[in-house]
Formats: C-alpha cells, sequence, structure tokens
C-alpha cells in the first residue's frame, strides 16, 4: 500500500515558487561573483538571512534554545548545510555553466539517502531504493561526463566541488535529524545561520580582506535575491511545503531547480550545455522517481 501523502493544489503552487526561487539564486550568485570573492558572497548570503530569520523568531515569539550543546550542534550544522556546500557550489560555478550547478545539485537526494541508509537503522537502503540510486548516478556521471573526471581540468574540479557540496547538503541532513530534533523550523534555520555566520566572519576577513561595500546595484541585487529571497524566504516556504506535502513529496523541487536556472542561464549569461548534460538529467529524474516511489511502487 501507499504512504504517499497527497499534493493540495495550493501546495503545488507553493512548491513550484520554491523551486523558481531556488532556481534564480544560482544566476544571482553567479552575477554576484563577478565582483565578490567566494568567501565574501557566502557571507552575505548567510547574515543577511540569518537576521531576517531571528527577526522572525522574534516576532512569533519562539523560545531560544539556552543549551550549550544545541549551539554546539548549530555550528556544525552551519558548517555542513552553509559553509561547505555554499562555498564549494560558488567556487564550482566560476568554471561551470549554472544550469549543470544545479542539475548536480539534484545528487543531494540520492547522497542523502545513502548516507541515512549508513547511519540510521530504520531508513535501510531497499531494492526500489538502491535501484534509485544506481539509476541517479548514471545520470551524474552522463551528464558531467566520466572523461572530463579524469582531466582534472578546471572544469571538472568545478564539477567535482558541486558534487561535494551535494554530499555536505545530505551529512547536514543526517545531522539534523541526530541533533536538532524537535526545534521550531524558524529555530533551527536561524540557529544554522548564526553558527555560518561566526564560522565565515573571520575566514572571510583572512583570505577575503575587508568586505567591500561599495559594490554596483547589480551586485546587491544579486545578493538580497540570493539572501534574502533565495536563503531566508525560501526556509520559510520550504517548511510550509514540508507540512502540506510531506518529504518524499519536497523532493519534486529538485526536478523543477534545474530547467528554471538552465533557461535563465541562458537568457542571461548565455551559457549553454551540451545535449549529454540534458539525458543526465533526464536519468537522473528517472532515478529520484524510482527512489521516492513515483515509478515502480505497488498501490492498492
Amino acid at each position: 500500500m501507499s504512504t504517499q501523502k497527497s499534493i493540495s493544489p495550493r501546495a503545488w503552487g507553493e512548491l513550484f515558487l520554491l523551486g523558481l526561487i531556488w532556481g534564480a539564486s544560482f544566476l544571482t550568485l553567479r552575477i554576484a561573483l563577478d565582483e565578490i570573492p567566494v568567501l565574501t558572497a557566502v557571507l552575505h548570503r548567510v547574515f543577511w538571512a540569518m537576521l531576517v530569520l531571528w527577526a522572525v523568531v522574534l516576532v512569533l515569539r519562539l523560545p531560544v534554545p539556552r543549551n550549550p550543546g544545541i549551539w554546539a550542534a548549530f555550528l556544525v550544522m552551519g558548517a555542513l548545510n552553509n559553509v561547505i556546500p555554499f562555498g564549494l557550489m560558488a567556487w564550482g560555478q566560476l568554471h561551470i555553466e549554472s544550469g549543470l550547478t544545479a542539475i548536480l545539485n539534484a545528487t543531494t537526494a540520492i547522497f542523502g539517502v545513502l548516507v541515512a541508509a549508513l547511519v540510521f537503522a530504520d531508513e535501510r537502503l531497499t531494492w526500489r531504493k538502491a535501484i534509485g540510486v544506481g539509476i541517479g548516478f548514471c545520470g551524474v556521471v552522463l551528464a558531467v561526463g566520466a572523461g572530463q573526471l579524469t582531466q582534472f581540468d578546471p572544469r571538472s574540479l568545478g564539477q567535482l566541488a558541486v558534487l561535494g557540496g551535494t554530499l555536505s547538503y545530505a551529512l547536514a541532513g543526517a545531522w539534523a535529524r541526530a541533533r536538532l530534533g524537535g526545534l521550531a523550523p524558524q529555530v533551527a534555520a536561524a540557529g544554522m545561520l548564526t553558527g555560518a555566520s561566526l564560522i565565515l566572519l573571520p575566514a572571510t576577513l583572512v583570505i577575503d580582506g575587508p568586505i567591500a561595500f561599495a559594490l554596483r546595484p547589480v551586485t546587491w541585487a544579486a545578493i538580497g535575491y540570493y539572501a534574502l529571497a533565495a536563503t531566508a524566504g525560501a526556509y520559510l516556504l520550504y517548511y510550509r511545503v514540508l507540512g502540506m506535502a510531506g518529504s518524499g513529496n519536497l523532493m519534486l523541487v529538485t526536478l523543477i531547480i534545474p530547467p528554471v536556472a538552465i533557461v535563465l542561464g541562458a537568457l542571461v549569461l548565455g551559457e549553454e550545455l551540451t545535449p549529454r548534460a540534458f539525458a543526465g538529467f533526464a536519468l537522473l529524474a528517472l532515478g529520484l522517481a524510482v527512489l521516492n516511489g513515483w515509478i515502480g511502487r505497488r498501490r492498492d
């Protein structure tokens, strides 16, 4: 019997809105990187989003954790879910197309299943999941190009950096389940971004130098979008969709993001992807469909 939660028209609308918001974030981040270094770009993303989410916590009068152990967990979560993946993906986008970055970002679901199977006894790797993971990885290899990965040029390293970021996202998911369960989503997100900001601020000052605020209007617009809309706003929307549609259906957003990023990259940046990248995305989408039970699950 299928236990897949149905999606209401409102949930569908908000799911597509979330996909549009995140899909455009790849373009705006790439625009910001034309003027500011990688760590500075990532610091802007987490710092301004942190302020917005703490304001939401205060308005809603949600309890703020006082346990030092939880704040230590926020630091680790900030590193795994923000500092490492945001940094790797931003660096990767300097060398590969924003659309390809979005395609590779969809492998987060694949890595998430594998990490959860290794860490949690109740999330074992079933045959259906194994087949979905296998198909998905074939799609990744096809999109990336196995031959390119043996050359270790900036393009192949950029792709590996993005894949490393998706693995970090998967580890963050396991860490959140193990250490941050029971917290209000808004508090967990604000605390995570606080941990990320505490790590990034000194690192940015040491590596990038003093933070410049005299930026072009287009750069500030890009920062405003990916920090306020694609991070703070998206986290709030993410949890709304999660509550309405369930975690399984929420994975559909990973299939909405790449087409949005590909179209925007082509229209604004003049990027082009090879037919192999599109074929790889199609295979990855099939793997995610099998993995989540949209294909191949028995229904009564």
